[in-house]
């Protein structure tokens, strides 16, 4: 018997890998000979490094890189068994959490730290990029990337414009000569669940840029030098890359991505199961165990544990969701793929209590257990 556990990971307790093992020991605690295979999952966001690293093989890499301010930090992503593709949560270099609330200003800070990563990753044979999107604290159209790579934004005298969103307003003039030239040699597929341009009502600066710390005035601010980098980009370009769905993320890198590096934006699940091989390991399988922290009413539009239940549901598959709590609106998902969906809690806890990551664990391999052995008495699994 061969079970696939692809499970999200349960967030403030264990990391998606955790709780697989959790999930097979249960499982091997009644079918000692099942083959389980664990597949960690995330949706593009935080984890997405770790999912991919530990379910490919892989390995991390720790550089010092440009944080959000400029200072030097310590910045992890990983590279894919194989030692091709590099998985880069542009969070670990420009990341909300980095910078200090009172000090939260999106104006001053950059993605520079992103693009170093990427330089770092080319020069360790990388010509393949997974990029998660998300949880920055920018709002530079991905200018210092950019930079980090190569690319020059001048203003009107030839003078560099220097970094943050507040530089977008003084690009004049974009000069290329500089740019490395293995970026030619790569591709990036980016995960990316947000489907807002990069200036306007719905832009970067309008949506995103008030929980980086800007106020009504830089919110106007920003979104002039949006539209200002914009027009820039266009005329360097030939294309307008403005209103492309998801070209204001991260505070408009998903504009920089797409029209400089080609990049192709995904839903960040999908892009997850894919690179990790899924499909394959479903072929020969009798049974799929998903799940993450909570199923809600956000799982069933299109939350990794979806994605995993629409891929099993091609293969005829029986999908087991579990979860820590299950809201009721999560019961859409069995018209999705979903055949069953449990909560793991034995009993009334605190939430303190349920997030321990030994409970957890402790209650994923008992729920996954009971299970087996109600499969084993009915005869549904052999």
């Amino acid at each position: 018997m061969k079970v696939v556990i692809a499970i999200d990971s349960f967030k403030g307790s264990i990391s998606s890998s955790e709780g697989g093992a959790a999930i097979a020991a249960g499982i091997k605690t009644v079918y000692r000979e099942a083959e389980t295979v664990i597949l960690p999952l995330a949706d593009g966001g935080e984890g997405t490094v770790e999912a991919l690293v530990s379910g490919s093989g892989g390995e991390l890499r720790t550089v010092c890189a440009t944080g959000p301010l400029g200072e030097t930090i310590q910045a992890a992503y990983g590279i894919m068994g194989g030692g091709e593709t590099a998985v880069i949560e542009v969070a670990a270099a420009c990341g909300l959490p980095l910078v200090s609330r009172e000090r939260r200003d999106p104006s001053q800070t950059t993605t520079y730290g992103v693009g170093e990563l990427i330089a770092d990753a080319i020069g360790a044979g990388c010509r393949s990029f997974v990029i998660g999107l998300g949880g920055s604290a920018t709002n530079d159209a991905g200018i210092g990337m950019l930079q980090a790579l190569g690319y020059r934004f001048l203003d009107d005298a030839g003078r560099e414009v220097g970094q943050g969103g507040a530089a977008l307003a003084r690009i004049a003039r974009i000069d290329a000569s500089g740019v490395r030239p293995e970026l030619a040699a790569c591709s990036f597929r980016v995960a990316c669940d947000v489907d807002n341009p990069l200036y306007g009502p719905e832009g970067a600066a309008f949506i995103f840029g008030p929980q980086k710390g800007a106020d009504t005035a830089m919110v106007e601010q920003l979104d002039q030098g949006l539209r200002h980098f914009a027009k820039a980009a266009e005329r360097f370009l030939g294309r307008d890359i403005a209103a492309i769905p998801g070209a204001g993320a991260a505070g408009g890198l998903g504009a920089a991505l797409v029209g400089f590096l080609g990049a192709s934006l995904l839903s960040g699940a999908e892009l997850v199961l894919e690179s990790l091989g899924i499909e394959a390991q479903l072929a020969d399988a009798q049974l799929v165990i998903t799940g993450e922290g909570r199923l809600d009413g956000q799982t069933s539009r299109g939350k990794a544990p979806l994605g995993v239940a629409r891929l099993a549901s091609r293969h005829g598959l029986p999908v087991i969701a579990l979860a820590g709590s299950v809201g009721a609106e999560a019961r859409s998902l069995n018209s999705q793929g979903v055949s069953a969906l449990f909560p793991i809690l034995s009993g009334p806890m605190t939430l303190e209590e349920a997030m321990d990551p030994a409970a957890t664990a402790a209650h994923l391999r008992g729920t996954a257990e009971q299970l087996f052995r109600l499969l084993q008495a009915t005869g549904a699994l052999r």
